[in-house]
């Protein structure tokens, strides 16, 4: 951020000056003040009583929320009201949130600062602290120390209110021509190198290789390269060495952590390595000793952290890498999302495209400001973030429910096997609805999904059950019969003590190592991140198991002699089952259209 020192300023208006500030709707620039055609309604999200995020820095700018004169003079009431220009900084230097020193010599700030006045000389974006005719100054300030309120760890740069923010204020507008998308690659680096229809994320991966590491300082992107973290700074779980993985042992993140490592393995040798990769085509603009596997990952890690789908484009969906909206930090409790609109004032549009931001409540002054990447379990914010939330109302394991086809050849090539009558059509059923014989459901803290039970009620059937009827005529949203029922619950019972039972520390050994401070402390940022989210999974597993329990007991289907279903029928919840289709962490990130299988 520049300093105050380089930045025009207006006095602040006295109570006299009001009513002239007031009166000049008449005007013809009275047009530059009129409201924003699209406003984001307000929003009732309520803030977090935990906020971590991601290890990334965040510089924004404000505009005038409604647009509106009296919005414009309110805002310079309420600047005018706080310090002078410059003491904002000076509290926060006092506070310690401008990093070592102070921010004397800070490489952060400097980079910070490059970054904002390539945004006001390229894209004429308003980030000044003082007021302009037209212009409020802008309500935000960056912190480069930010540190999460319940484990105490570092979480890199914020974003601070400078001064008092309404719910619904506007926050934000950068021109899309400034973002990093497939269109910005393949005009970088050429359309017949970057095909027609070549995946955002590999298209967008190179660009930023080409930006940072080939051209560098002579990038048009240099400053926002500049404030673009390392990997070590991010440190997704796919990018953990063996040792810290380790740690995760027993948690449905290790197999997506592997499964997302092969393939982008595999992404990096289909377009780039090889004889027909584009570093042997086009040596010149893939240059070998740039487009590595570890600048590679560099780029998706960077993809993943913090690139934007924006929904609201006139072509559509995309995504795209926005300069100085994606160091914004993460709430799960945030009603805040950034996207797109058609830019100019409420009468006339230029035809240009911006990114805007609104806030979703009011923020009093220091108070951190965030927006929601989405509503992502701490798997996938492991994964592909870094970090995990200690309070998540989103977090959720996933657990394993797989079938053995008990078909008539099965039971004659295996003794004591009993054939299912219904196996046939429950294969035929399942193929017709395109579900597969192993699935994973996310169960949460304070549910599991009616999917899982729809689909184990369909694999515990019996020829009681159906009374001749075929299984299309059956509603599995619903109770099939006490038995049915019974059997589907303990089935559950069983796939959820079988994944507590794959991690190799209890929840009580998880607190002690956290509670021991000092030890806990000796251990690896990675380490400690491991450490609380296997214990977290635990206690939502144990949690679900006590709603089962209680669900067992209320329907009661826990007494003694009920006959159940099993013995009789396909389901079948397999011990030791290692090779899934898909999980349901793989199925979600497929949604988000990430490039990634993970087969």
């Amino acid at each position: 951020m520049r300093s105050t020192t380089t930045m025009e300023r207006i006095s602040r208006p006295t109570a006299a000056m009001l009513p002239l500030l007031l009166q000049i709707t008449i005007l013809p620039s009275a047009l530059a003040f009129a409201p924003q055609q699209q406003r984001r309604p307000p929003s009732t999200a309520q803030p977090s009583p935990n906020m971590r995020q991601s290890s990334s820095s965040l510089d924004m700018a404000g505009g005038g929320g409604e647009g509106g004169e009296a919005e414009w003079v309110k805002a310079l009431l309420d600047a005018g009201g706080g310090p002078e220009p410059g003491k904002f900084e000076e509290e926060m230097k006092m506070k310690g949130m401008l990093g070592p020193n102070k921010g004397r010599g800070n490489p952060k700030l400097n980079a910070n600062s490059r970054l904002i006045s390539w945004l006001e000389n390229e894209g004429e974006v308003y980030l000044s602290e003082s007021s302009t005719w037209g212009e409020a100054p802008h309500p935000l300030a960056i912190s480069t120390e930010t540190v999460d309120e319940i484990t105490n760890e570092s979480s890199g740069r914020g974003l601070l209110a400078r001064r008092k923010i309404s719910d619904g204020d506007e926050l934000l507008k950068i021109p899309f021509d400034l973002c990093i998308t497939r269109k910005s690659a393949r005009r970088a680096l050429g359309k017949d190198a970057l095909r027609d229809g070549i995946n955002e994320y590999l298209a967008m991966a190179c660009q930023l290789i080409h930006e940072k590491y080939v051209l560098g300082e002579a990038s048009s992107f240099a400053a926002y390269m500049g404030v673009l973290p390392e990997v070590e700074e991010v440190n997704p779980t796919f990018t953990w060495p063996d040792e810290d993985l380790a740690f995760l042992e027993g948690s449905p993140v290790v197999a997506a952590t592997r499964s997302l490592q092969m393939k982008l393995e595999r992404e990096y040798d289909d377009l780039l390595a090889g004889p027909d990769g584009l570093v042997a085509k086009f040596p010149d603009r893939f240059p070998a000793e740039h487009f590595t596997r570890e600048n590679w990952t560099w780029a998706f890690t960077m993809l993943f952290s913090r690139a934007i789908r924006l929904r609201n484009l006139r072509v559509g969906e995309r995504l795209a890498m926005v300069p100085y909206a994606d160091l914004i930090n993460h709430s799960a409790f945030s009603g805040a999302f950034i996207d797109a609109r058609e830019s100019g004032d409420w009468l006339f549009k230029d035809g240009d495209e911006e990114i805007i931001l609104y806030a979703d409540r009011g923020y009093r002054q220091m108070e951190q400001v965030y927006i929601s990447y989405g509503q992502k379990s701490n798997a996938e914010l492991l994964l592909l973030y870094g970090f995990a939330l200690e309070r998540n109302p989103y977090n959720s394991v996933d657990v394993t429910v797989s079938i053995s086809p008990r078909t008539a050849e099965v039971a004659a090539a295996n003794e004591g096997v009993e054939a299912d009558p219904l196996a046939d059509e429950k294969i035929d059923f399942l193929e017709g609805t395109g579900r597969e014989r192993t699935v994973d459901f996310p169960c949460y803290a304070d549910r599991y999904p009616v999917e899982m039970l729809e689909y184990l009620r369909l694999m515990m059937m019996t020829p009681e059950d159906t009374r001749g009827k075929p299984l299309e005529d059956f509603d599995f949203s619903r109770t099939i019969s006490p038995a049915n029922e019974a059997a589907v619950l303990r089935s559950v019972v069983a796939a959820v003590e079988y994944q507590l039972g794959l991690f190799p520390q209890t929840e009580e050994d998880d607190a002690a190592v956290i509670k021991d401070k000092g030890m806990f402390r000796l251990l690896s940022y990675n380490q400690r991140m491991a450490v609380r989210h296997r214990r977290n999974e635990k206690r939502l597993l144990k949690r679900t198991l006590a709603a089962l329990e209680k669900q067992i007991r209320n329907k009661g289907l826990d007494v003694e002699g009920l006959k159940r279903a099993e013995g009789s029928t396909l389901g079948e919840v397999l011990k030791g089952e290692t090779r899934k289709q898909k999980t349901a962490l793989e199925d979600r990130l497929e949604k988000m259209g990430l490039p990634v299988d993970l087969k």
